[in-house]
Parts: C-alpha cells; structure tokens; sequence
C-alpha cells in the first residue's frame, strides 16, 4: 500500500489557484533568458519517476552548500586547506534555486529549475594570490528544464507486481553566468542535451523500495560528455521517506587538472574530465493535509579525479498547487 504522505499519481489535495497562464509564461520567460556543469539542479533520489497530478504545480525552494578540503588531478589527491586567523578554508560552494514541476496529463509533466550560486576559496596562488585572499565567482546556476512521459506506473498494474514507476525525461541545460574558466567553478558552463531513465520499484516489507537514475549529458558547448548514475534503497514510514544510495559521475572527455603544490598554482581545464564516487542520504517529510513536503539532502565524494572531496548538505520545502482540475 502506497504511503499516503507520499506522492499519489491518482491525485491529492492542493492550494487552489485560478489559472495556469502566469506558470507558462515564467516557463517560457525562464527557459529562454536563462544564461547560465556538473553542478545541475536535479531531483534526487528518483523523484521524477512519479509525476505530479494533471494540473498541480509543484513550487520548490532548495538551499544548498558544500565544503572541499581535498581535491584530485587525473592520479593524485592534494590538500585545499587554507588557515588564515585561526580558521580553516577550503573550497566552498552555496546555492539556492526555484524547482517547478508541473503536471500536464496523467503521462506528461514539465520541469524547470533556476536559481544563482557562488564559488570561493583561498588556498590556491593563482593570479598573485599568495597571502590567502578570497577568490569567488557568482552568477546564474546551469538551468534545467525537461519533460517527462509516464511508461508505467507501479500502483496502476492490478496482476503486474514486477512493473515499477517508471519515466522517460527528455532534457535540456542552459549556461549559468558564472565563470567558467574559475578553477572549481560551479558548474560547467555548458549548453547540453540530456536524455533520463528513472524508476521507482517497492518490494520486501511495507514501504521499502529501490530506486534507479541515469542519464547522459552531451555538453554541446564544452564537449566533455557526462553521465550519471545512481541507485539506492527508500523506506516510507507513514509520512516520513529515508533515502540513501550511491552515485557515480563520469566524463566520457575532457582535460586533466594540473596542479604544483610548490607554488599552489592549479591549471583547471575550461572543459575538464571530472569522475567522481559519493554516497547520498538525505529525508523528506510530507504533511498529511496541505501535502507540503519538508527534505534534507546531503551527498559525500569519496573517490574520483580531477574533481574535489566535496560534502555537501541541503535542505528545501515543496508546495503543491491545484492550478486546474483534474478529469
């Protein structure tokens, strides 16, 4: 039995607003304007195997940090610790982004997610910068936007115990108006294309479940294609959801990243090779009348190349709203 505190594809109550048109125009405007790789706001943990019901939108705030301490090149890792005052600085990363996901029939819903990030650090000498001074890069995250189709669903097949929710997404990313050229930039930078598979599948006792997200990026502008897979385990426990899992990044190309720690001088590609292991947890908690979902996500590198260690922790509020009624 599916966990009522949870997403229902057959519908659930929502905030009621009287029309659609200002969401498709803040789609259009949006999608069109937005200047912005790896660093693309994504659902974690599968989400988007399940869609929101026709006509709900889902309007999402999510705040997000890192910290790096150690990086590594294509065969060696090095220390990014910087003390200055007493303090300790590494690599940092904050962000913030709008995530909208909107349910246009029971099988199609549109996504887009934008929001603005900034990248510092200290320890590196480049430019001149030997006394630790503060390095950082600001502007527009990478923006995401997509569709997905509903191939199947696991709670709409009577005698089909093996099917699981299952979604195709067709998608899209846009530049952000960082610098790209910033050693450990937030992001790549980079126009691409990005076709997904994500499933969702319970099985064992009430309310665990599997779940499997993969796709593939081809960075149009950077030319350094990625893929990522990630895979793990969910428990439903009335409305609360516990997630935890792995994720891999790849880079079919790209350059590596030089480093000299004689003079803390790093030479980081425009279009680099990154490879990264990590392991992802993170909570979500829906309350039962509104369906307004509280989440905290965090996610540990633990292995990679040309990538930093980064430990990363975030936290957002979803709201569904009824923008037309369901048939």
């Amino acid at each position: 039995m599916k966990n009522p505190g949870t997403r229902n594809c057959s519908g659930r109550p929502a905030h009621r607003l009287p029309t659609l048109g200002w969401f498709w125009l803040s789609f259009c405007l949006l999608s069109s304007a937005g200047r912005a790789g790896e660093n693309v706001p994504h659902r974690p943990f599968a989400e988007w195997a399940q869609l929101p019901p026709r006509g709900v939108l889902e309007v999402g705030a999510h705040y997000q940090e890192s910290e790096a301490y150690y990086f590594w090149t294509a065969d060696r890792r090095y220390k990014a610790d910087f003390k200055k005052g007493g303090e300790h600085y590494g690599i940092d990363v904050n962000q913030g982004y709008v995530a909208l996901q909107y349910g246009i029939t029971e099988r199609w819903a549109a996504d887009l997610a934008v929001g603005v990030t900034t990248a510092g650090w200290r320890f590196f000498a480049n430019d001149g910068n030997l006394n630790g001074g503060s390095r950082s890069t600001t502007g527009l995250m990478d923006v995401a936007f997509g569709v997905r189709y509903q191939l199947c669903r696991e709670e709409t097949a009577p005698g089909s115990c093996w099917k699981p929710d299952l979604a195709f997404r067709a998608g899209a990313v846009l530049p952000g108006s960082y610098d790209e050229k910033f050693p450990f930039a937030p992001g790549v930078g980079s126009a691409a294309i990005e076709p997904e598979l994500l499933a969702r599948k319970h099985f064992g006792w009430q309310g665990l479940g599997a779940y499997f997200d993969g796709l593939f990026r081809w960075n149009k502008t950077s030319a350094n294609d990625q893929y990522i897979v990630a895979l793990g385990l969910f428990q439903q426990i009335k409305g609360w959801e516990l997630h935890a899992g792995w994720r891999h990044l790849g880079s079919i190309s790209g350059d590596s990243i030089a480093f000299d720690p004689a003079t803390r001088v790093v030479d980081y590609p425009r279009a680099v090779r990154e490879n990264s292991d990590a392991v992802e947890a993170g909570f979500s908690y829906t309350f039962p009348r509104r369906h307004i979902r509280l989440e905290f996500y965090s996610r540990t590198v633990f292995d990679g190349s040309n990538t930093d260690k980064k430990f990363w922790v975030g936290g957002g509020v979803t709201v569904p709203l009824t923008l037309a009624k369901s048939h």
